[in-house]
């Protein structure tokens, strides 16, 4: 089970939200029944912002889902971040309809953060991994595994949120960043890891095993 609280609106989206409240209620005053289009507005911003409680598996070496969307890519190839390694690459496609707010595949510590300003292709295509702005995380599991997460910008999003740093001890689960209105996490495993997903496949963020590292 989850050992987090998260936060139902995620403390990114609050001005946001006030904002898109105070604009609904100047809108009903000034123009009546018009003003429904505006608080169409307030509802998806907020579940945009929304941030919902997970069930967090306490299964060993099982890696959940960073991110919720669409499974878009599967397939080895050259660890980018790791040198001289071959890794596993599982890569989430967030539309503006899911849950932006990142969570940490699994327990370990953060050797090393990485930041890259790019472009802003959109993030569905494979090119995005490599031209888009980023922000890369690497965790070293207490069985020495190593397992890198990246955070992608996509065609509208312009925000990159990471709040971790290297020597953090973090768990699986734990929400560590966010990614404003549009955006993709690729997922670096071990060759041979066992996934649990199939392209295509939409999964949910912290609730649902995309892979489980062999012990």
């Amino acid at each position: 089970m989850t050992k987090f609280d998260y936060p139902i609106l995620a403390s990114e989206g609050r001005v946001h939200l006030v904002i898109a409240l105070v604009a609904g209620i100047v809108a009903t005053l000034l123009f009546g029944w018009w003003s429904l289009i505006v608080w169409m507005l307030v509802l998806f911003v907020f579940q945009f912002f929304r941030d919902p409680k997970r069930t967090i598996s306490g299964a060993p070496g099982a890696v959940v889902a960073p991110a919720s969307g669409k499974v878009v890519s599967i397939g080895e190839e050259d660890n980018p971040y790791l040198e001289n390694t071959r890794s596993l690459k599982v890569s989430i496609f967030m539309n503006v309809f899911s849950v932006h707010s990142n969570l940490v595949p699994i327990a370990g510590i953060v050797k090393s953060c990485w930041y890259h300003e790019g472009r802003f292709f959109n993030a569905a295509l494979d090119k995005a991994s490599s031209e888009n702005e980023r922000n890369a995380v690497w965790v070293r599991t207490e069985a020495e595994e190593d397992v890198v997460f990246v955070q992608i910008a996509g065609l509208v999003a312009r925000r990159i949120l990471c709040y971790l740093k290297s020597g953090d001890q973090v768990e699986t689960g734990q929400r560590y960043g966010f990614i404003r209105f549009g955006s993709r996490v690729d997922l670096y495993l071990p060759v041979g890891t066992p996934l649990t997903v199939t392209l295509g496949q939409w999964v949910t963020s912290g609730n649902d095993v995309v892979a489980n590292l062999p012990r």
